[in-house]
């Protein structure tokens, strides 16, 4: 009995360590990101990161279209299945009309009875997405319990912009007492599989085009980077600009 609860604890300490760092380097952990100042103080931080080999603007279509009923959040269908069976399965390809998203843009994470989602407060195209949420709690909960979520999706480009470092951080505060210790022990580990998931899901269809492009390259023309970027006056939209200067401070030399 001794020895399986110890073995419980130490998986549970292993998972938890997992979801809050996975892939990402303690640089990055310590990192200032968009959206940090929407939660000064959370209590949660998780930090998932992977590189892709792939320019921010082939991985920065697959983002703005993430979402319930959307394109889905590039999670494995086994994962979807077992923790979230609402979900359909995740787009792969990157789909047009869902590339307008902008400053306000609702993404929901559920069936609309739930009424869960996320808005867009962050936006500075092929660089940063950030979305925030207070919705993320069962209805029947939402009059004794308080969350509040922001996820930041950070592109930084690496070796001549040829490829990118790709970032996800979430953070959030939560009550009363028994919200914030489930969310350590059930939320965390969770999102050690999920957050694994989604870097693996948009790094294969970011990488997945022909050699110089071609007939299958899913990378946006020209002109559509350039009407993304019309989309937000100043390239900014919200994005504090200490974020550029971290960014460059993480590409190696």
């Amino acid at each position: 009995m001794v020895a399986a609860a110890a073995v419980a604890v130490t998986t549970e300490l292993a998972l938890v360590r997992l979801g809050r760092t996975y892939g990402s380097t303690s640089r990055e952990r310590a990192a200032y990101l968009p959206g940090d100042e929407l939660i000064a103080a959370p209590a949660v931080q998780t930090d998932h990161a992977v590189t892709i080999e792939a320019p921010p603007g082939a991985v920065w279509p697959w983002l703005v279209q993430m979402g319930w009923g959307r394109a889905g959040w590039y999670t494995a269908r086994w994962v979807d299945r077992l923790l979230f069976p609402a979900n359909g399965p995740s787009a792969e390809r990157i789909v047009p009309e869902l590339q307008d998203t902008a400053l306000g843009t609702f993404i929901p994470d559920g069936p609309p009875e739930t009424e869960c989602g996320l808005h867009v407060v962050g936006l500075e195209p092929e660089r940063a997405l950030v979305l925030r949420s207070n919705s993320h709690l069962p209805l029947s909960w939402r009059d004794r319990a308080r969350l509040d979520w922001t996820w930041s999706f950070v592109l930084t480009p690496l070796h001549g912009g040829r490829h990118t470092r790709f970032h996800f951080r979430s953070r959030w505060v939560t009550s009363p007492w028994w919200l914030t210790l489930g969310g350590r022990l059930v939320i965390v580990p969770a999102d050690f599989v999920m957050s694994r998931d989604m870097l693996r899901g948009v790094r294969r269809r970011a990488e997945r085009r022909p050699p110089g492009g071609g007939p299958g390259d899913t990378r946006p023309k020209a002109d559509e980077r350039r009407r993304m970027r019309g989309g937000t006056p100043g390239g900014t939209s919200g994005v504090d600009d200490r974020h550029r200067r971290g960014a460059r401070a993480l590409e190696p030399r």
